[in-house]
């Protein structure tokens, strides 16, 4: 652990933890504007919030709602949201929804005055004009994306699966309203928390760690595991906060210190078998442990103490209990070698405290095929 403080630290310029919040997020969007867009998921209209977030923007205002069809965001989406707002001169952006919708309207409100297509910056161009505000309310408790400044986007015709990043992408404002999870999917809940506890670990033992990062990677794991499954088998209120503020700070630790070697390779096998990101990742947790046991060294026995009993055997029970298993088991690796390259070339790889090499993805390969 660096034990001076982050260069730089970036967060949301205002966070707001209320349960009912959501209600607000009209007014709180026309803080910047009358215009705006709001991207959200189908599940926001088969559960009534839409019409009860549009009944509250002002009558002043004038609001697009663009709904987008479900799985992960590719390239194209987010020329389509611009598009739909440059058409209102919109003067922000909402994203309501899991990772996919936050990811997909960060990138919009982000490249709004863009001179060049997604895919230029997603390779590395660089962003010459800032764009407008990005207002997120998280819908899963899992991604952190309301807490980071990076879209994680597909781009279909090179099945790759990379960030667009820039520091003004930044949440102008969240809202944590634990009230929107409820009558979430057990699997889309389950993939999502399993997400969270693997970016608050990843964030912990990352090389790139400080004082600061561990201190809220710590407590992300600490509230993930110990609410997870009361959010799950009851919904009790209390539990949703704190998987959803454990998912938060999460977010903010690997907006800090980046992640690791699980989410260097989650991103290739989601996009070439097609499966749920958390799921991936879940299913990789255990392979990490055990490859990065001996570098981690004493931070293993202090996140043990933070979930309740020995890590190895907390994660291994807890996907029992979800009844997560590999979906990779028994089909054949394809296109292994280009699975080991993206790994290897991965910022979140370069951030895992073992230095990784091509055995070592072999050995996670091995372990969930």
């Amino acid at each position: 652990m660096q034990m001076d403080f982050p260069q730089e630290v970036l967060g949301p310029q205002r966070v707001i933890f209320k349960r009912g919040s959501h209600t607000a997020i009209g007014r709180e969007a026309c803080e910047f504007g009358t215009r705006g867009v709001v991207v959200h998921g189908r599940s926001l209209e088969k559960n009534g919030f839409k019409d009860k977030i549009a009944k509250r923007f002002p009558r002043s205002s004038r609001v697009e709602f663009f709904c987008r069809p479900g799985g992960e965001p590719i390239l194209e989406e987010i020329t389509l949201v611009i598009e739909t707002a440059r058409r209102i001169q919109a003067e922000w952006i909402v994203g309501i929804g899991g990772g996919s919708v936050l990811d997909l309207a960060k990138a919009a409100a982000g490249l709004y005055h863009a001179g060049e297509k997604p895919v230029f910056y997603q390779e590395g161009g660089v962003l010459e004009k800032t764009g407008i505000p990005f207002i997120a309310c998280p819908t899963t408790a899992g991604t952190g994306s309301e807490a980071t400044p990076n879209s994680v986007i597909i781009n279909p015709d090179k099945k790759t699966k990379l960030s667009i990043r820039d520091k003004s992408f930044m949440a102008r404002t969240v809202i944590l309203d634990s009230e929107l999870l409820k009558g979430l999917g057990r699997a889309v809940m389950s993939f999502a928390a399993m997400d969270a506890w693997v970016q608050a670990y990843e964030s912990y033992i990352s090389k790139n760690a400080t004082w600061y990062s561990e201190t809220l990677a710590l407590k992300a794991m600490e509230l993930v595991s110990r609410h997870l499954f009361g959010a799950l088998d009851s919904g009790s209120a209390g539990d949703l906060d704190g998987i959803l503020l454990g998912s938060y700070l999460a977010g903010v630790a690997l907006a800090s210190s980046r992640l690791g070697v699980i989410h260097g390779i989650a991103h290739p096998l989601g996009v070439l078998y097609d499966q749920p990101h958390g799921l991936v990742c879940s299913v990789c947790f255990v392979p990490s442990i055990r490859l990065n046991r001996q570098a981690m060294g004493e931070k293993y026995d202090t996140m043990s103490r933070a979930v309740g009993g020995d890590l190895v055997g907390r994660v291994g029970e807890s996907l029992a209990r979800l009844g997560i298993s590999s979906p990779f088991k028994g089909k054949p690796v394809f296109e292994k070698e280009k699975i080991i390259q993206e790994t290897l070339q991965s910022g979140s790889t370069t951030a895992n405290p073992k230095p990784i090499v091509r055995e070592d993805v072999e050995f996670i390969l091995r372990e969930i095929f």
